[in-house]
């Protein structure tokens, strides 16, 4: 995947209507899409193939209230934008349980 897309990270960017929309469909608030990225362990993967102009990603996490999460983001200059967010389906919990084996193993 390259170099880590976090480096230079310094918040968050919200766009008003995408955050109402993840709320609508899926019930995620961004307080709870932002709170992936602070806790170990998180699955972060390249996402090629859902835009040609930009770099995306996605990101399977747990918040501190334990709620597992995937989040699709980007990141424009050094804010990262979130895309989407809501709860993980059975296959990329079990991923996320595979990092949370493993990372208990170290």
């Amino acid at each position: 995947m390259g170099k880590n897309p976090f480096v230079d990270c310094l918040g968050f960017d919200w766009d008003e209507w995408n955050s109402g929309e993840i709320w609508e469909r899926h019930r995620v608030t961004p307080e709870e899409a932002e709170d992936v990225f602070f806790h170990d362990p998180f699955v972060l993967k390249g996402d090629t193939g859902h835009s040609a102009t930009e770099i995306r990603y996605g990101v399977l996490g747990q918040t501190a209230n334990g709620r597992r999460l995937f989040v699709a983001f980007t990141v424009r200059g050094k804010l990262i934008r979130v895309i989407s967010a809501r709860d993980m389906n059975q296959k990329e919990d079990r991923e996320h349980q595979r990092h949370e084996e493993s990372d208990s193993r170290v």
